[in-house]
Parts: structure tokens; sequence; C-alpha cells
């Protein structure tokens, strides 16, 4: 049996609430080994939630991005059933008092998602999916639907940073949509994909907790998203994985014949 999903909920929220709301715009950062920004809000999360996730589910394992690499792939290859938290994405717009940043977390049983949740504070709004069984926010169901836009007037979420530099100059040069924007949340970008909030996605190299709830909550509102090699986004492991997602399928299907194209 699954964990309760509104009592995973409720965690999510009272600690986001506590732990890092009151340490927005008030807390300084540390950068770490790999340039990413760390600050106490993500600390104090981590610690809180994987406290609380222990002393009720001890039989499941707990994988944060606040682990060693070698820690991380050790429970991916040994856990059954493991919980993957990322406390705090979007720590630079965190930092920097930009208040677009959320709390994910997600469940794994046998290699595939079960659970996503997302929750963004500053908006109190609730993302959440269980395989098989839908996708809500704030308890409403999450439906994707076609957008009637045509693909050049449509607005795009993009990371150029992560594309590899062909592709950025590709699409500065011969965009086939209207405009593009960043929200600088990886977790957010999921999330508001399955809300309809934009039309089409791209991203060259998120991690596993960027994507983990993100995958089963669009999915499960009924969106469509792949890597740049035309994949599944999922895949229980360490490396990083480009995603492109629209929850349009017309327009998906267009986002993707323009991308795959571009990279050849």
């Amino acid at each position: 049996m699954l964990p309760d999903i509104k009592q995973l909920e409720s965690l999510i929220r009272r600690v986001a609430k506590e732990e890092i709301l009151p340490r927005f715009n008030q807390v300084g950062y540390h950068v770490k080994a790999d340039g990413s920004l760390l600050t106490e809000a993500d600390l104090s999360a981590d610690k809180r939630i994987c406290q609380a996730l222990a002393q009720s589910y001890p039989d499941i394992a707990f994988l944060s991005e606040e682990m060693s690499q070698q820690e991380q792939e050790t429970l991916l290859l040994q856990s059954e059933r493991l919980w993957c938290l990322d406390p705090l994405d979007g720590t630079s717009n965190f930092a920097a008092g930009i208040p677009l940043f959320a709390t994910s977390l997600a469940l794994f049983v046998k290699g595939e998602v079960q659970i996503g949740i997302t929750y963004d504070p500053v908006r109190d709004e609730m993302f959440s999916a269980l395989k098989g069984r839908g996708a809500w926010l704030n308890g409403k169901p999450l439906k994707c639907m076609p957008s009637n836009f045509p693909l050049n007037k449509t607005i795009a979420i993009i990371d150029f940073k992560r594309l590899k530099p062909a592709l950025v100059q590709h699409l500065l040069s011969d965009a086939p949509y209207k405009s593009q924007r960043n929200l600088g949340s990886c977790v957010l970008e999921w999330a508001w994909m399955a809300s309809n909030r934009g039309h089409l996605y791209l991203h060259g190299g998120m991690k596993l907790w960027d994507l983990a709830a993100g995958t089963l909550i669009l999915s499960e509102a009924g969106g469509y998203a792949c890597t740049l090699e035309g994949e599944n986004v999922f895949r229980p492991a360490m490396a990083p994985r480009s995603v492109l997602i629209s929850p349009d399928e017309t327009l998906f299907v267009a986002w993707k014949d323009y991308l795959l194209s571009a990279i050849k």
C-alpha cells in the first residue's frame, strides 16, 4: 500500500511554511562544488522532511539532492522503495529574492514514480499525482488541454544555458514560437506545463530530483514529454536528462519535429 498522499502534502506544506518562507530574503547562501547555491532553508527543509518520513515510513529509503552522488547511486541500485526529495528547487531565485521556488517529493517503487508532489509556498499551490489515478492542483483535477494557438504564436519556457550552443543559435535565429520565458525552477516548470501555463518547454539537462515528481504530474494530467533523443524522460538514474514538453498534443508534435530536425 502506498503512503497517504494527503499526509505527505500536509508535511510538505508545513515544512515549507515553517522552514523556507520565513527565511525568504532573510538568509545568505553558499556555493556548492558544482556551482549551484545552497542556503540554510535548503538544509533545514531537507532535515525536517527526512526525519518525518523516516519516522512515519521507516521501511522506505530516502534520497535527497543534498547527498553525495555515491550515496545517491547506491540508493537507486539497492532500494525497492525510495523517496526522492528536492527540498528547495529554485535556490538561486530564493537567494535573489525572486518568488519562484518550490519543494518537490517523489516516491519510486521498483524504479517507477508512484507519487509526485510539488509545492509552491509563495502561492500556496500544491500540485500532486498518483500513478494511474490522476493529478491535482489544490485538490482539483489537472487536465492538459489543447491551446488553439498556432506554433508561431506560442509562449515557450526555455533554459538556454543548458542547451548546446548550436541549438541555442538555431533557436535565436529561427525561433518557431512568439516569445520565451524561464522560471528558474524546474519542478515549477513541470507543474506549470501540467496546468496549461505556457505552451512549449525545453531544458538541456535535468537531474533526477528536478524531474521525478514532474514527470508523473504531467503524465497524469495528460501532457506530453520526451528527451531530445525522443526517449521517455524519467529513468531511475543520476545522469541528467534533456526535456521537451507541451500540454497540447498538436504543439508537442510540431515542437518535437522542429527540435529533432534542428539537432541533426
